[in-house]
This record gives C-alpha cells, structure tokens and sequence, in this order.
C-alpha cells in the first residue's frame, strides 16, 4: 500500500476518486467489475444469502484516509449512512499520523462456546467431574470439527461455572461450562456451535444433568483488540482554540462518559460510528461487535465510556480504546458478497488480528473526532454542513443543484427539506 494520505479526496468526482484509488491499489477485474457495477449484490446472490429476499439495501462505500498504524498505511472501506463520519475519522487520522501514528495490538483469536445444564443432582461433584474429562471434552470438541485444529486452532481449554448456586428456584441454578476455541481467522460462529453441540451428550452423561443451550458467546472477552495514540497538544489547535483547551476539553468529556450512562451511551454510540462502518463493509456480524462492546464496557459493574482519554506527564493527549473484536478474514459472507471482497482487498490485512487492530483504531479515531467538535465549535457545525447535501436531494436537486442548495441552506442556517424545496423551485425557473 503507497501512502493513505491523499490531498482534496473529498473534492473529487467518484470517478476521479476511482482513478486515484486504482493508482495506489492493483484490482483484479473482478474487484473492478464488482466495485463499479450497478447492482454489486446480484438477487441471486442475495437470495442464497438470507431468506425471503425481495431486494437489496446498498449503503455509500466511502474510504478512510490518512491512517498510519504500526506504521503501516491503510485506506479504510467504510459502509454508512451517516454524514460526517468518514471525514471526521480521515481528519483525525491526519492530525494523528503527524504525531507518529497510532499504535495497535490483538489477543490471541479465543472465543467462548457455552453449555448450559440444569437439574444436576450434586452441581459441585458434576462440576469436577467435568473438570476431572478436560482432555477428553477438548478431544470431543476438535474431533466435531478438526480442520481447524488442522489451521493450527481449535478447542484448548474448558472452564465450569455454577450459577445462582444459592437460588430457591430449579429454573435459576444451573452449571456452565465453557470452551475456549482458537478461531484463526474465521470469526468461529458456526465451528463453535458445531462442537458445543457435539459435547451435549457427554456432557449430560458426566453431569447426570440436562444440557438446554449450546452456544457461542458474543462476548469475547478473550478476543480483544486494543489501540493508542499520543497526541503533542499543538496538533489540536483548531478554530481559536490552543491545543491545551482542546486537549483538556476532550479529557473532560470523557470524564463525563466514564461517569454518567446518559452520556456514555451517546459516546459510545460515536465509537461505534467508526467501527461498524468497517465490520459492515468487510461482510462481519456488526451486531455482535455491538453486543460484545457495549458488554465489555460495562464489565466492572457499571456502563461508561469505552475510550479512556488523558494527560501525560509531557502534557500530550493520549487516548486508548480496547474491545472485544470478534472479527474473521474468511467464512461467513466475507467471501461471498462481491463488495466484502472488494473491501478486503483495499484494506489488505493479513489477518483476523490485524483486521481487529485496524477496526478499533478507526473507533478511536472517530471518538477524539466526535469530543473534539463538542469541545469546540460543537457537533452540529460539520455534521449539519455535510448532512445539508442529503436534504438538498431529498427536496428534489440534482446534479450541480445538489452543492448550490446545501451551501445556501448552511449559509441561511435553515438546513430543513421544506426550505430546500422552496430554494430547488427558485433556481428551478
């Protein structure tokens, strides 16, 4: 990959944007045909996708720019709807990439299947026992789906749970039992649920219990992927704000979130901004990113802020986000949606690990965007000047109308569809 910094992207055509994005990337035909079709989700292929398809629902493929990251460069396909996003993460990035960079780092690629049992008659003798056949249910589970114990992964340890051990109610006590599985680079749904059904009937045999759900877990909190950045408080001067005031505004925001759950939810919600952009784009389940994120951030018993923002002893602004990241670079629809392939062919990670890195970094980036517009001139400045584009067309513009409506709107301060239609009809005579 050349350099991700590319000058005036924004002001280009999508044509142009095509050429320059071509001059850094070699596509195959493929990847061409796929990424400049009209319909790049073919019914057909959609239909073997889910059930009941009557259509598809494309999404703006946009690209974040500028990220450096272990210093490598990577230009970031993002799917989204919202207006602000993408530049606000590409500007972010740049002032980071000036500072050096940002830096990453992933787990090992564990994932959790679980196994529910009810009705033991001695939970702690059925918890041992199961403990006591470790290698065996680890045997079990790899044998239910051995290439990926061939890929170098699969099954490695168990652990038992019991709980509401004290509950009066034979629905509430139950054993857990959890296994741990090495997924390589597939996200693992399907290799999970395979061997935790497999394991079902030994483990009702070992327990005398009976075994309800067999499951992966969302939570992967053994999956973890973590960035950082370091920010000297001059690269924050913006709009008559000095670096300092920035830098002590964004740690103030983020003291609010880490406190209070009305704003963490928000807060949160602007981190996801960034990531589930990528997760969509790249043909993941962003819904349990989603589900494992905002778990992992209330892990400590109370809901608040992702991100952790603070001060160094040199005065520079330094941010990290750390997730769950249950993320795969083969399997599911990764491979089978035309434009997923697309994706990850212009990201060009190597693997689910640094597929993970790239993604919490972007959410990174896209939270010190977000607190950096609050903290100053407010969220609605950038955001309304952007979203003023889509309620120029949604008002009927066309063409070169669509620039000439949205900046009059942005200029009277009226950025409403009513007002839109009413300036569409006068430069329409």
């Amino acid at each position: 990959m050349n350099s991700s910094r590319i000058p005036g992207f924004y002001n280009k055509t999508v044509e142009e944007r095509r050429e320059l994005l071509a001059n850094i990337h070699t596509f195959s035909q493929e990847e061409i045909e796929n990424l400049y079709a009209k319909d790049p989700l073919p019914v057909d292929t959609a239909d073997k996708m889910i059930e009941n398809v009557i259509g598809t629902f494309p999404l703006p493929l946009g690209l974040g720019l500028n990220f450096l990251i272990n210093e490598k460069e990577y230009v970031v396909p993002m799917a989204i709807e919202e207006p602000s996003v993408v530049a606000s993460a590409s500007y972010i990035a740049k002032i980071v990439r000036e500072a050096g960079g940002f830096t990453a780092e992933a787990t090992e690629r564990v994932m959790i299947g679980q196994i529910q049992v009810v009705g033991c008659p001695d939970f702690q003798l059925a918890k041992q026992a199961l403990l006591s056949d470790k290698q065996k249910l680890i045997d079990i589970a790899n044998a239910a789906h051995p290439s990926m114990l061939e890929r170098g992964g699969g099954a490695e340890d168990i652990e038992v749970r019991i709980l509401n051990e004290d509950s009066t109610s034979s629905y509430g006590k139950m054993l857990v039992l959890h296994v741990y599985v090495n997924t390589c680079d597939a996200m693992g749904a399907n290799v999970i649920n395979t061997m935790v059904e497999a394991l079902a009937p030994t483990v009702e045999e070992i327990t005398n219990g009976k075994v309800y759900l067999r499951i992966l877990s969302n939570y992967a909190d053994r999956c973890l992927a973590k960035a950082k950045c370091v920010i000297p408080p001059e690269l924050l001067e913006s709009g008559g704000y000095s670096g300092e005031e920035v830098r002590d505004g964004v740690v103030h925001a983020y003291e609010f979130a880490a406190s209070d759950p009305y704003r963490a939810v928000t807060h949160n919600k602007g981190i996801m901004n960034g990531i589930d952009p990528i997760v969509i784009a790249t043909g993941n389940d962003w819904r349990a990113v989603e589900a494992g994120a905002h778990a992992y951030a209330a892990r400590f018993g109370h809901y608040g802020s992702m991100t952790t923002w603070s001060v160094d002893k040199e005065g520079n602004l330094v941010g990290e986000l750390e997730l769950p990241m249950s993320v795969g670079t083969v399997g599911g629809s990764i491979r089978v949606h035309p434009i997923s392939k697309v994706a990850h062919s212009i990201l060009g990670v190597e693997s689910a690990q640094e597929l993970a890195q790239v993604i919490v970094t972007v959410g990174l980036a896209q939270n010190l965007g977000a607190l950096k517009a609050l903290v100053t001139d407010g969220i609605q400045k950038g955001h309304m000047a952007l979203h003023s584009r889509s309620v120029a067309i949604a008002a009927g513009a066309t063409g070169e109308m669509i620039d000439i409506i949205a900046e009059k709107l942005v200029e009277e301060k009226e950025i409403r569809v009513g007002k839109a239609k009413e300036l569409v009809a006068q430069y329409s005579k």
